[in-house]
């Protein structure tokens, strides 16, 4: 049996501010249909990786090493050839129109769609919906207005709206409450269902790694310690260094 090239493969990307190295050599795949999280303090390169791989480093940073995305080089595309092909990334500021309404916000998710000449760009705005029943009974309500929950559930929407075959999430639960922490991550869970291969940026360790099936840890730029998420979840090391912190922080 054949076997099925990965959506993401990263291999020794390296990236530099200056003379200061923020990320050296990272490694690492993503599945069909996988969530794949990298988990790790604040500072160690986790915005850092994501952005180099959408190719949204700021202009002080540069990076090198391999970027495949279905099997294509894409290290040296700018940001709009790799949305174009199927690449998402919600960042950690959410970056939504504040005095759009909800439903506005979400229809400009498919903007790239609608340019590009298809007639269906809008046929995601219904299962959004339904992904998140909060948004519809809103949808008319400036973005502004939204808790912090329902900023973060309009960022994903808006990113589906899209259609990626690879969706990369910053830090989805910063600074939202334990309760809307939990339904985030449901949600992030229940996205696997839609066939999207989700790479999951989170200091919160456990709430990613129990939802994910394959883990990293990066600390200082480098990858300490990689594995299948359940493994990681009873690895003495990420148990005292990151799980045991998230439990005494609930």
């Amino acid at each position: 049996m054949q076997k099925s090239v990965p959506i993401l493969q990263v291999d020794g990307l390296s990236v530099r501010y200056g003379k200061v190295e923020a990320l050296h050599s990272a490694t690492l795949t993503v599945g069909a249909g996988q969530i794949v999280s990298v988990i790790g303090p604040n500072g160690a390169g986790k915005s850092t990786l994501l952005n180099a791989i959408m190719g949204a480093l700021p202009q002080t940073g540069s990076s090198n090493g391999v970027i495949r995305y279905l099997d294509e080089d894409v290290a040296a595309l700018p940001i709009e050839r790799r949305v174009s092909r199927g690449m998402c990334l919600v960042p950690e500021r959410r970056e939504l129109f504040a005095s759009m309404s909800v439903e506005d916000n979400l229809v400009l998710g498919a903007y790239r769609r609608k340019r590009a000449g298809e007639r269906s760009f809008l046929d995601q705005l219904e299962p959004v919906f339904r992904l998140f029943p909060r948004l519809k009974e809103r949808r008319r309500q400036a973005a502004g207005t939204l808790s912090g929950g329902e900023r973060q559930m309009l960022a994903v929407g808006r990113a589906l709206m899209a259609k990626p075959k690879l969706l990369m999430l910053d830090e989805p639960s910063l600074g939202l409450a334990p309760l809307i922490v939990k339904e985030i991550f449901h949600i992030v869970s229940a996205l696997r269902e839609t066939g999207v291969a989700i790479l999951l940026i989170e200091q919160n360790a456990r709430a990613a790694l129990q939802i994910s099936d394959f883990g990293y840890v990066l600390e200082t730029g480098e990858f300490a310690l990689k594995g299948p998420a359940q493994d990681l979840q009873h690895n003495p090391q990420v148990i005292e260094t990151y799980l045991g912190l998230v439990k005494k922080a609930v």
